[in-house]
């Protein structure tokens, strides 16, 4: 089986491959990510999936990276990263709790051998019930809002505020792994 090498230092990415049982090594990729939407969201995250996974593979002769990025998009052109900090965090969160967002996730799969390069995206519309202020220091004593976009995750304790979703849960976790598994198919890794 070809190595698998995953471009990222994200806990939820790891954690959803190793709950494939897949082995993988982590190789964070130093590629400078675009944080700006030329044309569509959908792009950005393609684009800046691409740059991680190329990066990485560029350092290697063999293996199947996976590169992958995430944001929300709130509407309006308003692009939703990792806070800042706490006041960012909170602020985040008011804004998704407003309205309906997306979240997209761009998915790079490279052979490094063949030199074979597979690009794709998911989106998810997210719907989040209101908390109070209380409730937001409570959560962000519970979970850590600065590794993930958006500041929130949607398993465990965000499944309290998520009524709702359309689309690929995986997704909105870090790594649609449906999208995942058909591209590392077309590169000769089967997950099942």
């Amino acid at each position: 089986m070809k190595k698998l090498i995953l471009a990222s230092q994200s806990p939820q990415r790891r954690k959803l491959l190793k709950f494939l049982g897949l082995r993988f090594t982590v190789k964070p990729s130093r590629a400078a990510e675009l944080h700006n939407i030329k044309t569509t969201c959908a792009a950005l995250v393609m684009e800046n999936a691409r740059r991680k996974a190329q990066d990485v593979a560029a350092r290697l002769k063999s293996g199947v990276v996976i590169g992958a990025d995430t944001l929300v998009y709130a509407g309006n052109k308003q692009i939703i990263g990792k806070p800042r900090d706490s006041a960012d965090a909170r602020r985040i969160l008011k804004i998704l709790f407003s309205r309906p967002s997306w979240v997209y996730t761009g998915v790079a799969v490279i052979d490094a051998a063949r030199g074979k390069t597979l690009v794709d995206y998911e989106k998810t519309r997210v719907f989040m019930i209101p908390l109070t202020e209380k409730e937001i220091t409570q959560y962000h004593r519970r979970v850590n809002p600065f590794d993930k976009a958006g500041g929130f995750q949607i398993e465990g304790w965000g499944s309290i505020f998520i009524h709702r979703i359309e689309g690929c849960y995986a997704n909105v976790i870090g790594l649609p792994m449906a999208k995942l598994a058909s591209m590392l198919k077309k590169v000769g890794i089967s997950i099942l």
